[in-house]
């Protein structure tokens, strides 16, 4: 088995790396002065079963095509099997024309994917679950729950607590959580005019004297977050969490910090750009959900991935 590393995900993949006790694979990815992406792979990897640990974050356009030529480069040089590994899928957000004469975005990338050669990709908590059916190759989608929960657990007092969902969208996902710690479930109603601004019309649910932990996958202005905060204390909301993937391109400029006291992001970030991270934010960090997946893979066990749901 080998395990190579794009520019997205340096220390996450080290993290599984030394949890596999094994060495990420030598391989060098280098701009021109154009920009232009130059992947070259700088050990054998004939005949191995190859995982390519690369999400398509911020930038999203530079780490996609670095995904794409680092699959190509490994297909051309003879590897058994090329598994992709996002653990953030960007372009998720475009699975459907939304309006008229606009792309469906997340099919193309995924399209591309395949074209430049792997045989697998492996993900966590896909924006829409549907996006798995636009793959034509063997897609798992992990899911962030069971790491998010039992930190909550850990950290906070669940008896006053209440999930909160900040659009009708993201329900599924803020129950599983609210299931999983059982709290009740309140869900903020909101209308978007245009990408990346939002007004908050009604809270579904009754938050008077809850802490109000807010779920959410892909933060992009910030704006839903802070504006749903806002809401929640405004109806009787006494503590003020925020618990998303920090996935995306974050910015929180525009956001007042005493709205949003602490801050729970899973580990899928890009390594570049941390002037973009929220302050003071916390990351539990469990590379073992990713490795667990390529240590059964690489005994050619193909075990199944539903206990990492547990």
């Amino acid at each position: 088995m080998k395990l190579v590393a794009g520019n997205s995900n340096q220390s996450l993949a080290r993290a599984i790396a030394q949890y596999l006790e094994i060495e990420l694979a030598q391989a060098a990815v280098r701009r021109f002065a154009d920009q232009e992406i130059f992947v070259e792979i700088q050990e054998n990897v004939r005949g191995e079963d190859v995982f390519v640990v690369q999400s398509t974050s911020f930038p999203a356009n530079d780490n996609l095509m670095e995904l794409l030529i680092i699959i190509d480069a490994l297909r051309r040089a003879s590897a058994r099997r090329i598994t992709a590994v996002l653990p953030y899928f960007g372009y998720a957000r475009q699975d459907r024309k939304s309006l008229a004469r606009t792309p469906i975005s997340a099919k193309l990338v995924c399209n591309m994917i395949t074209t430049a050669g792997a045989d697998r990709v492996l993900t966590v908590d896909l924006h829409a679950g549907q996006i798995q059916g636009f793959f034509d190759i063997p897609t798992d989608n992990l899911f962030a729950a069971p790491v998010f929960t039992r930190d909550i657990k850990e950290r906070y007092d669940h008896n006053h607590l209440m999930v909160v969902s900040p659009d009708v969208g993201g329900v599924v996902r803020a129950r599983i959580i609210a299931k999983r710690i059982d709290a009740p479930l309140a869900i903020v109603d909101k209308r978007r005019e245009r990408p990346g601004e939002s007004e908050i019309m009604n809270i579904i649910g009754d938050v008077a004297g809850r802490a109000c932990l807010l779920v959410d996958d892909i933060v992009d202005s910030g704006g839903t977050l802070c504006n749903a905060a806002d809401e929640l204390l405004k109806q009787g909301a006494t503590l003020r969490r925020r618990l998303h993937h920090a996935r995306g391109a974050v910015g929180w400029r525009g956001c007042p910090h005493h709205l949003l006291q602490a801050d729970r992001a899973g580990d899928h970030r890009h390594d570049r750009g941390d002037e973009r991270r929220a302050d003071g934010a916390q990351h539990p960090h469990r590379p073992d959900r990713l490795a667990d997946r390529r240590s059964g893979e690489a005994h050619g066990a193909e075990k199944s991935v539903s206990s990492l749901f547990d």
